[in-house]
């Protein structure tokens, strides 16, 4: 039963690494990352040295947070893509259904238009594998169920009383 579930954690893994790094590869870019939206670090790919992921990632994800408040004041739902410009670095990042933020970390030798548009597409494959994963997650049935979800709570409560 365990067997199943890491297989299909490490299906859906390996699926989200070839996306970014297809993404890493026709953007040029630094860094590609995917964080859900709680700010728990997915996958990456790239060459970021001393990049404290984990920053980036709880980060990210509380931007996200801060910035879908200020489009529900301006009566959007969400604002689905963030750029953020510096000096020697920028930063995209879009969200992916309700899943997770694809980020992006790219320089000023890469065109802003060419990271959005493979970005975007990235986000549409990654949305496709999060799907097929929540899908075969609901289809596993009940030999995915624990060992006690055939009793009902009375009789789990007998199991344990004295």
């Amino acid at each position: 039963m365990r067997q199943i579930q890491f297989d299909l954690q490490k299906e859906t893994s390996a699926a989200i690494q070839i996306v970014i790094d297809g993404l890493l590869d026709d953007s040029g870019a630094r860094g590609v990352f995917i964080v859900d939206r709680v700010g728990q670090l997915i996958g990456q790919a790239g060459r970021m040295g001393e990049l404290d992921t984990t920053s980036l990632a709880t980060l990210a994800a509380g931007a996200i947070a801060a910035t879908g408040g200020l489009a529900q004041i301006l009566g959007e739902e969400e604002f689905p893509t963030h750029f953020h410009q510096g000096e020697r670095g920028s930063l995209h990042m879009t969200l992916v259904d309700d899943r997770g933020i694809l980020i992006v970390i790219f320089d000023d030798k890469n065109a802003l238009g060419l990271v959005r548009l493979r970005a975007r597409r990235a986000g549409a494959e990654l949305a496709t594998v999060f799907e097929h994963s929540q899908k075969k997650q609901e289809a596993k049935g009940p030999d995915n169920r624990t060992a006690f979800a055939d009793f009902t709570d009375e009789e789990i409560d007998n199991l344990f009383s004295d």
